[in-house]
């Protein structure tokens, strides 16, 4: 647990939540605000039902509704460097540079020694803490293929292969939470971005035998889960968008047909492309069942429009004449398949309380519509600390306690075990009007705000 000047319940609310500890008022919030739910993690986690779909909507085993209200646990299993503060074009900005600087400076052995050291620090105890305290039931675990395959002897598994997935699936299910398996990264890279884990690579598709060996990754995944309904998707390929929305479909397709020689059981998530996803054709009349679409919808970012109410109001109200999330759910009527909105970022850059209330009504209108959603992400440190309005986490670093900008080729073996070790420890500040909004009795109205 970190300490840092804590001031008790009635002081700075802020900090990282001590359960028991009631918020108090927060900036920009009014007077008649709905006051928030306990927020204590569960300590006797309901059964778990094998989730499926039917129709349009993602059930429980009978066919009972339910509402998954998730979020992304980015830079754990691979490293994104802006959300440790890094720019964009930082000399170190994926997890192949990172691999290449450190096998080059320390060696193999070292470099796996240093990235065992980050991953144990950036997601701890606290953090699994916190989730449900959001009132969330739902994590996407990103990864990178390396994280299970020996990348130095191709598909066999690594000694620790299960290590992290097996522990972010018992961490989950002891606070009642469900896991979304997401390969971010897979061997080749799927993509240009860094997010791929190779920045400017995009090898998976004219590498056939990136694809196989793909194939056979998620067949040792599907194998060893099968039974395991904690685990409520596998998430085959993320933001695949190096290749044509043809060859996506033909890939995916191959990768739902591997993963279904091991497993009947589980959802299968078919990414989208950025042409869209009519090259899939509707799933049953492919022999597909059991599957969801994913898209990562992001008002206000991306050439989207501009962060604000009206962005926000306009895709979930379906302006202007019934485009924005209408046009999903016309799409997905017709294909007969749920939709898993499977990134987006409802707070960042609004006023503190306006944050709040977008963020629990996009997660209410997903949720009314059967489907599933994670936000980006848990988790974003900066330099300087404090919830500035861009930051894209629930709980950032506390005002004051920055996170230093460490040259990964000049740093000493010791300065970079000390900078992994830092992320275990540093101060959080939590995003209070999220916080409060997500677990209001009451849901809001931002879009009725004269």
């Amino acid at each position: 647990m970190l300490k840092k000047n804590l001031l008790g319940c009635a002081g700075l609310a802020l900090l990282l939540l001590v359960a028991g500890c009631a918020m108090p008022p927060t900036s920009g919030s009014t007077a008649n605000a709905p006051a928030a739910k306990t927020l204590a993690a569960p300590t006797n986690p309901p059964p778990y039902s094998m989730l499926r779909t039917e129709g349009t909507r993602w059930v429980k085993a009978d066919g009972s509704a339910i509402e998954l209200k998730g979020v992304n646990l980015g830079n754990w299993l691979m490293p994104e460097f802006w959300m440790m503060g890094y720019g964009d074009h930082a000399p170190v900005n994926d997890q192949c540079t990172l691999e290449a600087v450190l096998d080059r400076r320390f060696g193999f052995a070292e470099r796996e020694r240093l990235l065992k050291l980050f991953r144990d620090h950036w997601m701890t105890q606290r953090d699994w803490d916190l989730i449900p305290q959001f009132g969330l039931n739902l994590v996407r675990l990103p990864f990178i293929w390396s994280v299970i395959e020996d990348e130095k002897n191709p598909r066999h598994l690594r000694p620790d292969a299960w290590h992290y997935l097996d522990d972010a699936i018992a961490q989950a299910q002891a606070r009642g939470l469900y896991v979304i398996l997401d390969l971010h990264g897979a061997v080749g890279a799927q993509g240009t971005e860094h997010h791929s884990g190779c920045a400017g690579k995009n090898l998976y598709w004219r590498t056939p035998e990136y694809q196989q060996r793909t194939s056979w990754l998620w067949q040792q995944i599907a194998a060893r889960y099968r039974d395991n309904p904690v685990v409520a998707g596998y998430g085959v390929l993320n933001e695949p968008w190096g290749s044509t929305a043809e060859q996506l479909a033909a890939v995916v397709k191959a990768l739902y047909t591997a993963v279904r020689a091991v497993d009947p059981n589980h959802i299968v998530i078919l990414p989208d492309h950025p042409k869209g996803i009519a090259a899939y054709g509707k799933p049953s009349e492919q022999g597909m069942r059991n599957v969801v679409f994913e898209t990562h919808p992001y008002p206000g970012f991306f050439g989207w429009g501009k962060p604000g109410l009206e962005v926000h109001r306009d895709w979930l109200q379906c302006r202007p004449d019934g485009a924005g999330l209408c046009d999903w759910k016309t799409r997905m009527a017709a294909l007969d398949t749920p939709l898993y909105i499977g990134e987006f970022q409802p707070w960042a850059e609004l006023e503190p309380e306006l944050s709040g209330q977008i963020t629990r009504a996009s997660f209410d209108a997903y949720a009314k519509l059967g489907w599933a959603s994670t936000a980006w992400s848990l988790k974003k440190l900066s330099r300087s600390g404090g919830q500035a309005p861009l930051n894209w986490g629930l709980v950032t670093n506390a005002a004051g306690a920055g996170v230093p900008e460490l040259n990964f080729e000049k740093a000493s073996l010791v300065e970079i075990e000390n900078f992994f070790k830092l992320f275990g420890g540093v101060p959080y500040q939590i995003n209070a009007p999220v916080l409060k909004w997500m677990n209001s009795a009451t849901a809001p109205e931002p879009f009725k705000r004269p």
